[in-house]
Parts: C-alpha cells; structure tokens; sequence
C-alpha cells in the first residue's frame, strides 16, 4: 500500500517539463521566504511600528492588480517565456538590495522601495507556475502535480525561514542576501528547462486586432458567468481579507510583541505553520479527493476562520506553534483543492487568464494587512484576530448559501 501511494506522489516526475519546474520554483520559494523573513523583520525592528510592518508586508502584492494582464500575455508569449521574465527581475531586485546591505546605505525607506517593486511582479509568479502544470500535465495526474508543487511552497517556507533567521542572526542582512540571490540565480537557470505551451489565441485564432485588455476583459465576463468560478473567486479573495494576514504578514509582530522572541523564534513560528502546510500537501498528493474539489474547498475554509480564532487567545510560542501548524494543515487542503477546481472547470483557452483574474483575489491580503495594522494599534491584538476569525465564519456562510448547488454538488 504504502509502495502505491509512494509512486503515486512521484508520478508528476515522469514529465521531463515537471522535473525542471519543480526545482526551480522550488529555489525561488526558498529565496521569496528568506527575503520575507529577513525584511520583514529588519523592517520591524528599526521602525518599531506594526502598521509599517503591515505596509510592508502589503507592497509585496501590489502585483495582484496586473496578474490577469500578466496571465494574458502568458497566454500569448508563453508562460514560461513569462516565467524567466519574472524570475529575472526578482534576481536584479535581489541583487541591489544586496549592494546597498552590503555597503550599509539600506534603510526602511529603500525596503519599501524596493517591496513596491518587487510587488508588481511576484504574485504573476503563482499565476505562470500553476498554468505551466495545468499545460503540462494529464488530468488524472494534475491533482497530485499540483500536491507535490504545492508542497514546494512549503517545504521552503520551512528551509527559507530556518535559514533567512540564522543567517540575518549570525552574518548580518548583507551576506544574508548573498544566499537570496544565489538561489535566484539557479531558479532562473532551471526555468529555461521547463515545456513552454501556447494556448491558441489571437493570429492563431485569427483575430488578429484583439488586445490582452480584451482578451482580459473576456475572461472576466467568463469567471462571472461561470458560478463555480465565481464562488472559488469569492473564497479567495475572503481567504486572503481574513486569514493570511493574520498566519502571515503580522507574525513578526507577534513573535516580538505578543510572544517575546528574537528573529529566530520567528522563524520557528513560520517553519510550524510550514511544517502544517507540507503535511497537507502530501496529504493531497498521496490521497487526493477526487470527487467533489469544491465541497472538500468549503468546509476547509469554514476550518481555517475557527482556528484563527484559537491563535488570538493564546501568548505563549508553544502554543502558537501548535495552532500554526494546524492552520497551515487546513489552508493547503483548501488552496489545492480551489486551484484543481479553478483549472477543471476552465476551458482550456482561458486557464491562464482565470488563474490571472484569481490572483485578483489576493488583493484582499494588502486591505487586511493594513486594516489588522490599524486596528491592532486602536483595539488590541486578541480583539483584530477575533473579529477577523467571526466576520470570516459569517461571510463563509453567505458565499456557501449563495452557490451552494454549484459548490456542493459539482463533481467537478
């Protein structure tokens, strides 16, 4: 059984295509986590200020706003053309931040600088990786592709959190970056290796005058006319408002504030709710649900909002550790079950532009990590995180209502 189980995880691997992807999203996880970890708390330490933490933290998605135009020139050029684009600029970013540490001029306003930029263009980064394997990959093996990709993610949160803290602790941000960009460098080589798929559009349709914005705003006509979309495209963007900032973007916060540890304590917050995020990836890739995605997406989410509700109550690492890691456990069960349901129900021709427009959604984490900035410093920590778990549960319960014949009884 457990033979079974085991070549069933490691299926994906007999695509040459996913045998290049993995490793090299897998590199540029790694360095994503440790830049996230090291500014975030560089960033803290020297401002001392929780709503400049969450500003921070929010730039790093401004990229949201361009990911469907991002997803329709994939489309057109190439996801993976799109792909080394992207990574390429992560690489230049990686490598100022490290001049500027390295001769000591680096200061919060630069890092903000810098996270604006670097915002723009990450979160395509999800967007050109899911559309790839959706390409690249059968259905019968797209929902254990999309376990194990997913288990890439959290695999380096882990290693990239371990390792950003103890560098940063031991060398300073400057050599810290040093290994950022190294694994920068070997993502972007990788990429080169991954199947580059064209969907048919534009000349090769023969339309030959359509625009992206166009063919964008096609593909938004298409998610609101589809329900299921639409619902998935709802849960996101409440996932992202609701949750995230509270398991992510504030964390340095309270580990500093709230839990009373050092860079490296933080680091063992984010590598627990990695650690949960891992199992339920494997999870997924070894046993995954392969009936109703939707139904198993929505009762995950109404777990994610009741555990958040526990991580507001407690001031001890221990136990913010253990209720971390369960939060990660549930948020991979519902994040690969939305992403194979987003990709089965698309028509083909608009995966790309879809996975784009769901990357709209993460534009509820830069309003929640600025709304739980202002609102920690006006009611409390404990209040913010509580209100945010409730009004999840209560919005839940609307989206679920509203869909539920297409949420709970498609089998697809």
């Amino acid at each position: 059984m457990f033979n079974r189980l085991k070549l069933s995880m490691f299926e994906p691997f007999s695509v040459r295509s996913f045998r290049f992807q993995w490793p090299a999203d897998l590199m540029a996880s790694w360095a994503f986590e440790m830049e996230t970890i090291i500014l975030g708390w560089y960033v803290l330490t020297i401002t001392d200020s929780v709503l400049v933490l969450t500003i921070f933290a929010s730039m790093q998605w401004l990229g949201t706003l361009i990911a469907p135009y991002l997803g329709v020139l994939g489309d057109r050029w190439g996801r993976r053309t799109m792909l080394c684009l992207l990574r390429a600029s992560y690489l230049t970013t990686s490598i100022i931040t490290m001049s500027l540490a390295l001769t000591d001029t680096l200061n919060a306003s630069i890092i903000l600088g810098i996270s604006f930029v670097i915002g723009l263009v990450r979160p395509s980064d999800l967007v050109m990786r899911n559309g790839l394997i959706g390409d690249t990959m059968l259905g019968n093996v797209l929902m254990k592709a999309m376990g194990v990709s997913r288990t890439t993610m959290d695999s380096a949160r882990i290693a990239g959190a371990l390792l950003g803290a103890s560098l940063f602790s031991l060398l300073g941000i400057g050599f810290a970056y040093v290994a950022v960009t190294l694994f920068y460098v070997i993502s972007f080589l990788l990429t080169f290796g991954v199947s580059s798929v064209r969907t048919q559009t534009g000349r090769e349709n023969g339309i030959i005058n359509r625009s992206p914005l166009t063919d964008l705003k096609e593909g938004l006509l298409y998610v609101w006319k589809t329900p299921t979309l639409l619902a998935a495209m709802c849960f996101a963007f409440l996932v992202n408002l609701t949750v995230f900032p509270v398991s992510h973007g504030i964390l340095p916060f309270v580990a500093k504030e709230i839990y009373h540890i050092d860079e490296n304590g933080l680091s063992h917050l984010v590598a627990s709710y990695a650690i949960g995020a891992l199992i339920g990836s494997i999870t997924m890739a070894l046993l995954p649900i392969r009936s109703y995605p939707a139904r198993f997406m929505v009762c995950n989410i109404f777990l994610m909002h009741i555990v958040i509700l526990f991580l507001g109550q407690v001031d001890t690492k221990l136990a913010g550790q253990l209720i971390l890691a369960t939060t990660g456990f549930v948020q991979s069960l519902a994040m690969i079950s939305m992403a194979v349901t987003l990709l089965n129900i698309a028509d083909e021709k608009f995966r790309g532009l879809v996975m784009g427009v769901r990357m709209l959604a993460v534009y509820g984490l830069p309003v929640g990590l600025i709304g739980s900035g202002l609102l920690i410093e006006w009611f409390g920590y404990s209040n913010t995180v509580t209100l945010y778990g409730v009004g999840g549960l209560i919005v839940s319960c609307v989206i679920a209502f509203k869909w539920r014949q297409q949420l709970w009884w498609s089998s697809m």
